[in-house]
């Protein structure tokens, strides 16, 4: 099963934490990451979508992705 996972949240430190979590859960990067200003907040977002493999299991669409 392919695993597909859009992960994002606002432009600090905890987002690379969350983004090198994934990695180092076996999650691959996929694609380039992306950035969206939000003026009410004055506030830089990203977004990194991250793929993996997992053997021996079927999609089911009540899993948590982030848990595989």
């Amino acid at each position: 099963m392919k695993v597909y996972r859009f992960i994002t949240g606002p432009d600090d430190s905890s987002f690379c934490h969350r983004v090198t979590d994934a990695l180092n859960k076996g999650w691959e990067l996929h694609g380039s990451p992306t950035h969206t200003f939000n003026q009410a907040e004055n506030k830089l977002y990203c977004g990194q979508a991250v793929v993996k493999t997992v053997h021996g299991k079927e999609y089911d669409p009540s899993m948590k992705l982030g848990e595989q």
